[in-house]
């Protein structure tokens, strides 16, 4: 028998894990920690490409199934479409490692090795049919609230840029344009790097020396928005990995960052160590917390259904449902109501969540308006912003379907917020 490809069979392992056990690639970072650095990042790029084309490989599979398949051969079926339609790998090899898969995976792929083979590779002569079919639909309970809140034309385009996927966005501590050269990168008008073909991100230059970190263009502009000054005391709550934290370290602010997940925060203290940073590092639950001493300004990335995050995380319509929106919501509440209490008069705190769904931003925000007399919300400025993204109050909404000239961004919300009284 052939050998088995080893980025393969963990590409299906995570696609399982999606699809049937309703767990997030991140919950599966164990399936690959034995793998080489080549074959992890294989798996990932076949996995992510899988999700992000599930209902595409299912068009092109559907004439040649009689009746629904097996879970787990469905799986190999629809990595191979994918493998062959849109990764655009030799055929012959794409089969002939599934069909090896498939004769490995005993009683509940064995049998099926030749449909396998008969079903691939009509697959591979029918490769012109793949550039007609239409992106991705986004699942019933969410599609429906976002065509509420912005129509089907943008909802429609916002499924376009998930199909489109991400690109590698980096933050510098400075002289973004130098690194640009170095990297061979685009410099966004935010001032944000945009790598063409990432490859190995550890061994681009920089790297080691920690002069950048990935950061995707809007998860940076919060911190940017915020705009620390020198000296300033800064809480980053709900820090982790810590990318907000080193923008504001770079602004020349004195930071406390807390997380309430204590492995989380070990990766934050990775990132400090590398680039050669340190902030005060907290972990604890922000709703029993309470600092020494009232802070400059205080930037909130509130837990959320990170729904603006799905062209990077093609895992997440499949893992998640409407079921908890509600109590993200009411942490959310209680989370900005607790750290307004932290603020100096006069200090100003920014409210931030990765979701396109209202309430968890422009709804959020009216409530807390209207339980605090003394709050009011400040415009949210940064260069190189598009004017046409800033709410009617203020704010800034993002979509992954903005910016499409230079690759969209992620979904996000973000307010600054000034406490008077």
């Amino acid at each position: 028998m052939a050998s088995i490809d080893p980025a393969r069979r963990a590409a299906a392992a995570l696609l399982s894990g999606v699809l049937q056990e309703r767990l997030t690639l991140a919950e599966q970072a164990g399936e690959l920690a034995a793998l080489a650095p080549s074959d992890r990042a294989r798996a990932q790029r076949i996995a992510l490409a899988t999700l992000r084309n599930l209902s595409r490989a299912d068009a092109m599979l559907k004439p040649h199934l009689r009746k629904a398949p097996p879970p787990d051969l469905h799986v190999l079926l629809r990595l191979g479409t994918v493998e062959i339609c849109a990764l655009g790998e030799a055929p012959h090899g794409v089969t002939d490692a599934l069909v090896t898969l498939a004769r490995s995976g005993g009683q509940k792929t064995e049998g099926f090795a030749g449909l396998i083979n008969a079903v691939l590779r009509k697959i591979a002569t029918e490769t012109e049919r793949w550039a007609r079919l239409d992106a991705p639909a986004l699942p019933g309970w969410l599609r429906g609230r976002l065509m509420s809140a912005y129509g089907k034309v943008a909802v429609m385009r916002m499924e376009a840029a998930h199909l489109a996927g991400a690109p590698t966005d980096l933050s510098v501590k400075t002289d973004a344009a130098g690194w640009a050269g170095k990297l061979g990168a685009e410099l966004l008008p935010t001032g944000t790097l945009r790598l063409a073909q990432a490859g190995q991100i550890t061994e681009l230059p920089g790297y080691a020396t920690g002069d950048w970190w990935v950061q995707d263009a809007a998860a940076a502009l919060p911190a940017k928005v915020l705009n620390a000054q020198p000296g300033e005391h800064v809480l980053d709550l709900c820090a982790a990995p810590g990318g907000k934290t080193l923008q504001l370290l770079a602004a020349g602010a004195k930071v406390t960052a807390l997380d309430v997940s204590a492995p989380r925060l070990d990766r934050l203290e990775e990132n400090l160590a590398r680039c050669g940073m340190t902030a005060e590092t907290v972990v604890a639950d922000a709703l029993d917390w309470t600092p020494a001493a009232p802070f400059d300004a205080i930037l909130l990335d509130a837990p959320c259904s990170a729904t603006g995050t799905i062209r990077r995380h093609p895992d997440l319509p499949f893992v998640k449902d409407a079921g908890g929106i509600k109590t993200l919501i009411a942490l959310q509440a209680a989370l900005l109501d607790r750290a307004l209490g932290w603020l100096k008069p006069g200090g100003r705190l920014v409210y931030a969540t990765c979701s396109l769904l209202p309430e968890e931003g422009e709804a959020q925000i009216a409530a807390a308006l209207t339980r605090h007399p003394g709050l009011r919300i400040l415009p949210a400025t940064v260069p190189g912003l598009d004017p046409d993204w800033r709410t009617e109050h203020g704010c800034l909404r993002l979509r992954p379907d903005l910016w499409p000239g230079c690759g969209g961004l992620d979904g996000f919300f973000i307010a600054v917020l000034r406490r008077d009284s």
